[in-house]
């Protein structure tokens, strides 16, 4: 999720139970597993991977199960055969859809995702057909807790944020993929976050006002996200507050 809607997001996992969790937990698990095999256990080594341990982090992932994984996968052949796959599609009435996978089974995740968005009113496109109307951007969201809003905005800037946007419930922090690390861990001391990772933000919002497309587009992301090779779904749904 992005944008605006992705506070809802959020929400809506720290709320998700057991059995939901625990699939989070396997997809971050098998992220953390990729990024060991390709860059080793270090994370101060290895960016992939310490992007991953603040995923599980924000996820309430225990320290123990992400200790746990990055030594199972330093020591195993698990996740050799993983590779990154992103797909992009249209929802009901447009919407703009990215779905970044990480499988095993090339063939079996793309026929996956095209009977999701065939089941639930959208279609799959090509690549490059949705993805430039969003921006890669590194976002970091807090609870807002009663933070002094000053003080949070000059902390982010002095770190070397794009931009920051606080409202009653969370401030988010946007920045270059670039400078996504340095301005992590420069606040990382100071805050909690509730998600840091490299997103795709959408440029403009679709709106849907029939309540079938609606029912349609939530069904959509709901089986997607749901998809054990699915790791994140991007999209430009202006999403209903209910």
């Amino acid at each position: 999720m992005s944008g605006h809607s992705k506070w809802s997001t959020i929400k809506r996992k720290k709320g998700a139970n057991d059995a939901q969790r625990a699939k989070i937990f396997t997809k971050i698990s098998r992220e953390i597993c990729v990024a060991v095999k390709a860059g080793g256990p270090d994370p101060d080594n290895n960016s992939s991977l310490k992007d991953a341990i603040s995923k599980g982090r924000a996820a309430n992932m225990p320290n123990e199960n992400i200790m746990r994984t990055i030594k199972k996968a330093a020591g195993s052949t698990d996740g050799d055969n993983y590779e990154t796959v992103t797909y992009e599609g249209y929802g009901p009435s447009g919407v703009a859809v990215i779905v970044d996978t990480l499988t095993d089974n090339r063939n079996r995740t793309a026929a996956n995702v095209r009977h999701y968005f065939d089941k639930f009113g959208g279609n799959l496109g090509t690549n490059g057909c949705v993805s430039f109307m969003f921006d890669k951007k590194g976002v970091l969201v807090i609870e807002n807790d009663g933070i002094d809003e000053d003080e949070i905005t000059m902390d982010a800037l002095e770190a070397g944020a794009d931009d920051i946007s606080v409202d009653e419930e969370c401030i988010e922090i946007t920045t270059s993929p670039e400078d996504f690390h340095t301005v992590r861990d420069a606040l990382d001391s100071k805050y909690t976050f509730s998600s840091a990772e490299i997103s795709m933000l959408p440029q403009t919002m679709t709106q849907l006002t029939d309540e079938k497309q609606i029912l349609m587009m939530t069904k959509l992301l709901e089986n997607l996200e749901d998809d054990d090779d699915v790791q994140n779904v991007y999209h430009n749904w202006d999403m209903p507050e209910e």
